[in-house]
Protein backbone atom coordinates (compact mmCIF):
# COMPACT_ATOMS: atom_id res chain seq x y z
CA UNK A 1 0.00 0.00 0.00
CA UNK A 2 1.21 3.61 -0.80
CA UNK A 3 0.86 4.58 2.97
CA UNK A 4 3.75 2.41 3.68
CA UNK A 5 6.42 4.97 2.22
CA UNK A 6 5.87 8.24 3.43
CA UNK A 7 8.90 10.42 2.76
CA UNK A 8 9.24 8.20 -0.60
CA UNK A 9 6.11 9.60 -2.78
CA UNK A 10 6.51 12.19 -4.91
CA UNK A 11 3.28 13.73 -6.23
CA UNK A 12 5.11 15.74 -9.10
CA UNK A 13 6.92 18.29 -10.46
CA UNK A 14 7.75 20.90 -7.51
CA UNK A 15 5.25 19.32 -4.71
CA UNK A 16 7.02 18.58 -1.49
CA UNK A 17 7.15 14.77 -0.33
CA UNK A 18 7.16 15.25 3.27
CA UNK A 19 3.38 14.14 5.19
CA UNK A 20 2.50 14.76 8.07
CA UNK A 21 0.48 12.19 10.41
CA UNK A 22 -2.78 13.18 11.93
CA UNK A 23 -2.92 9.84 13.99
CA UNK A 24 0.46 8.06 15.85
CA UNK A 25 -1.32 4.55 15.99
CA UNK A 26 -1.72 4.43 20.12
CA UNK A 27 -3.92 7.44 20.99
CA UNK A 28 -6.46 10.21 19.30
CA UNK A 29 -4.37 12.77 19.47
CA UNK A 30 -6.23 15.63 18.08
CA UNK A 31 -9.33 13.63 17.57
CA UNK A 32 -12.17 13.80 19.01
CA UNK A 33 -15.57 11.77 18.96
CA UNK A 34 -18.05 13.43 16.82
CA UNK A 35 -21.20 14.50 19.00
CA UNK A 36 -23.83 13.64 15.92
CA UNK A 37 -26.60 12.12 18.79
CA UNK A 38 -26.54 8.34 19.05
CA UNK A 39 -23.16 7.78 18.06
CA UNK A 40 -20.95 4.98 19.32
CA UNK A 41 -18.19 4.57 21.02
CA UNK A 42 -14.21 5.82 19.34
CA UNK A 43 -11.53 4.26 20.27
CA UNK A 44 -7.70 3.06 19.71
CA UNK A 45 -7.75 -0.97 18.84
CA UNK A 46 -4.54 -2.51 17.40
CA UNK A 47 -3.09 0.53 15.73
CA UNK A 48 -6.66 2.13 14.26
CA UNK A 49 -9.01 3.69 15.53
CA UNK A 50 -12.46 1.95 15.90
CA UNK A 51 -15.79 3.33 15.24
CA UNK A 52 -18.26 1.39 16.96
CA UNK A 53 -22.20 1.44 15.06
CA UNK A 54 -23.90 4.05 16.15
CA UNK A 55 -27.39 5.20 15.57
CA UNK A 56 -27.03 6.06 13.02
CA UNK A 57 -23.79 7.87 13.21
CA UNK A 58 -20.26 7.55 14.48
CA UNK A 59 -17.27 9.63 13.89
CA UNK A 60 -14.05 11.86 14.64
CA UNK A 61 -13.46 15.61 14.02
CA UNK A 62 -10.11 16.87 13.93
CA UNK A 63 -9.73 19.58 16.87
CA UNK A 64 -6.52 21.40 15.77
CA UNK A 65 -5.00 23.45 12.20
CA UNK A 66 -5.65 22.01 8.80
CA UNK A 67 -5.50 23.93 5.21
CA UNK A 68 -8.17 24.71 3.24
CA UNK A 69 -6.56 24.56 0.18
CA UNK A 70 -3.76 22.83 -1.62
CA UNK A 71 -3.45 19.72 0.20
CA UNK A 72 -3.85 16.17 -0.31
CA UNK A 73 -4.80 13.70 2.70
CA UNK A 74 -4.60 9.84 3.06
CA UNK A 75 -5.77 6.83 5.01
CA UNK A 76 -6.53 3.42 5.26
CA UNK A 77 -10.18 2.65 6.00
CA UNK A 78 -12.11 -1.15 6.32
CA UNK A 79 -15.37 -1.95 7.59
CA UNK A 80 -15.68 -4.32 10.11
CA UNK A 81 -19.31 -4.78 10.39
CA UNK A 82 -23.14 -3.49 9.44
CA UNK A 83 -23.82 -2.59 5.46
CA UNK A 84 -23.81 0.99 5.01
CA UNK A 85 -20.76 3.52 4.72
CA UNK A 86 -17.81 2.87 6.62
CA UNK A 87 -15.46 5.84 5.72
CA UNK A 88 -17.47 9.22 5.36
CA UNK A 89 -14.41 11.85 5.19
CA UNK A 90 -15.72 15.76 5.64
CA UNK A 91 -13.05 18.08 4.24
CA UNK A 92 -12.53 21.27 3.47
CA UNK A 93 -12.43 23.18 -0.35
CA UNK A 94 -11.41 26.55 0.38
CA UNK A 95 -14.04 27.88 2.71
CA UNK A 96 -16.60 25.33 1.86
CA UNK A 97 -17.08 21.72 2.42
CA UNK A 98 -17.55 18.12 1.12
CA UNK A 99 -17.61 14.89 1.55
CA UNK A 100 -16.37 11.79 0.63
CA UNK A 101 -18.61 8.84 0.69
CA UNK A 102 -16.82 5.33 0.58
CA UNK A 103 -19.65 2.48 0.95
CA UNK A 104 -23.06 4.16 1.38
CA UNK A 105 -26.45 3.86 0.60
CA UNK A 106 -26.84 0.10 1.19
CA UNK A 107 -22.98 -0.69 0.59
CA UNK A 108 -22.00 0.00 -2.42
CA UNK A 109 -22.09 4.19 -3.28
CA UNK A 110 -18.92 6.10 -3.67
CA UNK A 111 -19.04 9.93 -4.12
CA UNK A 112 -18.62 13.21 -2.94
CA UNK A 113 -21.67 15.25 -1.21
CA UNK A 114 -22.98 17.33 -2.38
CA UNK A 115 -22.09 18.43 -6.05
CA UNK A 116 -24.65 21.12 -6.85
CA UNK A 117 -26.74 20.37 -4.41
CA UNK A 118 -27.00 16.53 -5.33
CA UNK A 119 -25.97 13.87 -2.68
CA UNK A 120 -23.31 11.01 -3.31
CA UNK A 121 -26.33 8.76 -4.63
CA UNK A 122 -27.33 11.44 -7.14
CA UNK A 123 -24.12 13.17 -9.10
CA UNK A 124 -21.58 12.96 -11.77
CA UNK A 125 -19.57 11.47 -9.50
CA UNK A 126 -21.59 8.48 -8.03
CA UNK A 127 -20.50 5.05 -8.85
CA UNK A 128 -21.10 1.65 -7.45
CA UNK A 129 -18.34 -0.36 -6.32
CA UNK A 130 -17.74 -3.87 -4.36
CA UNK A 131 -16.51 -3.46 -0.68
CA UNK A 132 -14.93 -6.47 1.49
CA UNK A 133 -16.00 -6.59 5.16
CA UNK A 134 -12.74 -6.76 6.90
CA UNK A 135 -10.46 -5.86 3.85
CA UNK A 136 -8.68 -2.27 4.09
CA UNK A 137 -8.80 0.33 1.65
CA UNK A 138 -6.81 3.08 1.03
CA UNK A 139 -8.04 6.54 0.04
CA UNK A 140 -7.11 9.87 -0.63
CA UNK A 141 -8.13 12.73 -1.18
CA UNK A 142 -6.36 16.07 -3.33
CA UNK A 143 -7.87 19.50 -3.05
CA UNK A 144 -7.13 22.34 -5.23
CA UNK A 145 -8.87 25.52 -6.10
CA UNK A 146 -9.50 23.81 -10.06
CA UNK A 147 -10.60 19.96 -8.39
CA UNK A 148 -11.41 17.13 -6.20
CA UNK A 149 -9.11 14.37 -6.84
CA UNK A 150 -10.05 10.98 -5.14
CA UNK A 151 -7.77 7.49 -5.20
CA UNK A 152 -8.89 4.47 -4.02
CA UNK A 153 -6.32 1.87 -3.71
CA UNK A 154 -3.96 3.97 -6.17
CA UNK A 155 -6.70 4.39 -9.03
CA UNK A 156 -8.11 7.95 -9.39
CA UNK A 157 -12.10 7.27 -9.07
CA UNK A 158 -12.85 10.60 -9.22
CA UNK A 159 -11.45 13.88 -10.66
CA UNK A 160 -14.69 16.85 -10.21
CA UNK A 161 -13.77 19.99 -11.25
CA UNK A 162 -14.85 23.17 -9.48
CA UNK A 163 -15.27 25.94 -11.83
CA UNK A 164 -18.89 26.52 -12.26
CA UNK A 165 -19.93 24.06 -9.25
CA UNK A 166 -21.03 24.26 -5.80
CA UNK A 167 -20.20 22.15 -3.38
CA UNK A 168 -21.79 21.14 0.11
CA UNK A 169 -22.44 18.45 2.46
CA UNK A 170 -25.27 17.48 4.02
CA UNK A 171 -26.75 18.67 7.42
CA UNK A 172 -26.14 15.18 9.04
CA UNK A 173 -22.22 16.19 8.82
CA UNK A 174 -22.08 19.57 9.93
CA UNK A 175 -20.48 18.55 13.51
CA UNK A 176 -17.14 16.34 11.20
CA UNK A 177 -16.14 20.13 9.96
CA UNK A 178 -14.12 21.46 9.05
CA UNK A 179 -12.16 17.94 8.97
CA UNK A 180 -14.00 14.53 10.05
CA UNK A 181 -14.33 10.79 9.51
CA UNK A 182 -17.36 9.02 10.13
CA UNK A 183 -19.80 5.91 9.51
CA UNK A 184 -23.25 4.98 9.15
CA UNK A 185 -24.93 1.93 10.77
CA UNK A 186 -21.39 0.56 10.65
CA UNK A 187 -18.36 -0.42 12.35
CA UNK A 188 -15.24 1.15 10.80
CA UNK A 189 -11.50 1.38 11.28
CA UNK A 190 -9.30 3.90 9.76
CA UNK A 191 -5.53 3.94 10.61
CA UNK A 192 -2.56 6.12 8.65
CA UNK A 193 -4.11 9.13 8.47
CA UNK A 194 -2.11 11.77 7.34
CA UNK A 195 -1.78 14.60 4.89
CA UNK A 196 0.66 16.95 3.26
CA UNK A 197 0.52 20.71 1.98
CA UNK A 198 0.82 21.11 -1.87
CA UNK A 199 2.28 24.24 -3.70
CA UNK A 200 0.01 26.61 -5.44
CA UNK A 201 0.39 26.40 -9.07
CA UNK A 202 2.15 29.53 -10.58
CA UNK A 203 0.42 32.86 -11.70
CA UNK A 204 0.18 33.28 -15.69
CA UNK A 205 1.80 36.74 -16.12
Amino acid sequence: MFLAAATAIVAGAGEPSNWIPLFDGTSLGGWKSTPFGGEGEVRVESGAIRLDMGSDMTGITWSKEFPKQHYEIELEARRVDGNDFFCGITFPVGDDPCSLIVGGWGGGVVGLSSIDGEDASRNPTTQIRNFEKGRWYAVRIRVTPARITCDLDGKTIIDQPLEGHIVSIREEVEASRPLGIATYATVGEVRGIRYRRLEAAPRVP
